[in-house]
């Protein structure tokens, strides 16, 4: 196992990487996403008893369909739990982030290919508030 310090650049180059991951949330953004995500990407939730299950190219025109979370004015929930590597080119993060009525908890897998941190998994959970 690699050991990763806040200091270390591998840790700052992820740590911008889910910046990315959370702004283009926020602003339902598939540009910055696709940025942060490999094209080949999973997208899964069993949230609601059944398995959703998405690539790429199904998950991008769900987000460039909704109405972004900063068009409401939405508080940013945003929040990195915690970032673990198993080597210099792979990464989990679990992370937290909200839209609209959903708390999500997502946790996220990254190698880094091209020069950069990519979701190659993103596999969430996400309960309702009030």
């Amino acid at each position: 196992m690699t050991s990763h310090t806040p200091k270390d650049p591998g840790f700052e180059a992820l740590v911008a990487a889910l910046q990315t991951y959370f702004d283009g949330l926020y602003h339902s953004d598939t540009e910055r996403l696709r940025h942060v995500f490999h094209p080949q990407a999973l997208y899964a939730c069993a949230s609601e008893g059944s398995l959703t299950h998405l690539g790429m190219a199904e998950y991008f025109p769900i987000v460039d369909k909704r109405p972004s979370p900063a068009s409401r004015n939405e508080e940013r929930a945003d929040r990195i739990v915690s970032i673990e590597f198993a080597g210099p080119v792979t990464a989990f993060a679990r992370v937290e982030c909200a839209i609209g009525p959903k708390h999500f908890t997502d946790l996220l897998t990254f190698v880094h290919l091209d020069g950069r941190w990519q979701i190659i998994s993103k596999v969430f959970h996400f309960d309702l508030r009030p």
